[in-house]
Formats: C-alpha cells, sequence, structure tokens
C-alpha cells in the first residue's frame, strides 16, 4: 500500500472526499514528522509507538576503495507494533 493507496481507503471508509481524505493523511503524517522532530515519541494506541533513535558516529570503509570514512552521528524514527497490531498480524 502506498500513501495514494491509503488516501483511497481512508476516503473510502471515512465517506470523505478524496481531497479531504489526502489533506487529512497529510495531516496526520505532518503531525508525527513534527513530534519527532522535536524528539517526542508517538503513541497511537491499538497500532504502534514511532520514536526517535540516535545513532553514534562511526568509522566506516568506501566499499569500493577500501578507503576509511567518518560516518556522523544522526537520528532515525523507529517504530514498536503494538500487542493488538501483533496480535492482527499473526490471527489471534
Amino acid at each position: 500500500m502506498n500513501k495514494n493507496d491509503l488516501v483511497d481507503h481512508v476516503a473510502k471508509e471515512a465517506d470523505l472526499t478524496k481531497a479531504a481524505a489526502a489533506a487529512a493523511v497529510e495531516a496526520v503524517i505532518g503531525g508525527i514528522v513534527k513530534a519527532l522532530g522535536a524528539g517526542d515519541e508517538v503513541k497511537l494506541v491499538g497500532f504502534g509507538a514511532f520514536s526517535v533513535g540516535e545513532r553514534a558516529a562511526t568509522t566506516g570503509r568506501n566499499p569500493s576503495t577500501g578507503a576509511e570514512i567518518q560516518i556522523p552521528a544522526s537520528r532515525n524514527a523507529k517504530f514498536k507494533a503494538s500487542a493488538t497490531l501483533k496480535s492482527a498480524l499473526n490471527g489471534k
């Protein structure tokens, strides 16, 4: 499922126009991105939790030359599925 498929699903399930559904999906994604950017955790009961992870700087190797390179520290998004979502995926 891609974003367009999600918009179609939201429009159908919530009886909205595609434009209204697209605005709703964009608002949800924007809210999650904004909260994660501020370092907050986003918990969606029955679905899961998004959080920010920290990755330390490391030294790596360029695979084509073998030269050492510095990989800078970075932040990444993490997702942990809720027990309800896990159960739904496992048919329980």
